[in-house]
């Protein structure tokens, strides 16, 4: 049975799993909002000391767009680009604290640049003011992004994630690009709460990673621009502890104050 329980970006859900009895039978799908308890104010439960990771299921790339107007074929002449005209060089996101934010401000970061968040009330807006030539680039979906790109209306840099897209194989990574170890992406996760018998944590990793092999099912997540990934428990909760650790200092750096 599926309980949907949304507000507070996905809190008000994870929240009640949190503090749900252990008994192997309430789970939690998150997203990558899960691994940024730093945005947000009297968090009523500790995504660390709460819930215990049981498989990390699939993994959606983002793509680095601009323009087509814009001088910038490559992440290197984006780069250079906002190095020589520092604060002109605008970005778009679906908002403050938005995936697509945070992994321009970590790009910001990583590589000592100065582009101008731009936020919008959602991903459909930025990519209208990316079209209009509002914004200059702007981090996408992959299946956002699609269209625009095969119709020549925004033309693709490279991708978030440490492997290329499925969806994109021809598009390098950000990493490829010239900024070695970069890797963000939004993902979903599967997560019980803290204290559940660990034989049922690795009875369900076991089976989420059989089905995560099903081909009907990874050609279902590759057409909708994720990648699939069905990690074990151990795996997956390496994977978490990065997320915490990347997204932490992503939003130091971007200095957004919890709301």
């Amino acid at each position: 049975m599926v309980d949907n329980r949304p507000g507070a970006a996905g809190n008000i859900g994870a929240n009640s799993v949190a503090k749900a009895p252990p008994d192997g039978y309430t789970l939690l799908m998150a997203n990558a909002t899960l691994a940024m308890p730093g945005l947000f104010k009297n968090m009523p439960f500790d995504v660390v000391k709460d819930l215990e990771p049981v498989s990390l299921i699939a993994v959606g790339p983002s793509v680095l767009v601009a323009h087509p107007s814009m001088p910038i074929k490559s992440l290197k002449d984006m780069i250079s680009l906002a190095k020589a005209k520092p604060k002109e060089l605008l970005y778009g996101s679906g908002g403050v604290g938005n995936i697509t934010h945070l992994e321009m401000e970590l790009l910001n970061a990583v590589t000592k640049t100065q582009m101008v968040h731009v936020p919008y009330k959602g991903s459909a807006p930025s990519i209208v003011g990316l079209l209009t030539g509002e914004v200059h680039v702007l981090f996408s979906s992959i299946p956002a992004a699609l269209g625009q790109v095969n119709a020549g209306r925004m033309r693709p840099i490279a991708v978030s994630t440490k492997k290329r897209s499925s969806a994109m194989p021809g598009v390098p990574t950000v990493a490829e690009s010239g900024v070695p170890g970069y890797d963000a992406a939004s993902w979903y996760f599967v997560l019980a709460p803290t204290g559940t018998p660990k034989n049922h944590i690795e009875l369900l990793g076991r089976e989420i990673v059989k089905i995560m092999n099903v081909p009907e099912i990874k050609a279902t997540l590759v057409a909708d621009g994720f990648e699939p990934a069905g990690y074990t428990p151990e795996k997956s909760a390496r994977f978490l502890q990065g997320e915490l650790k990347k997204w932490a200092s992503a939003i130091r750096t971007a200095g957004l104050k919890p709301e």
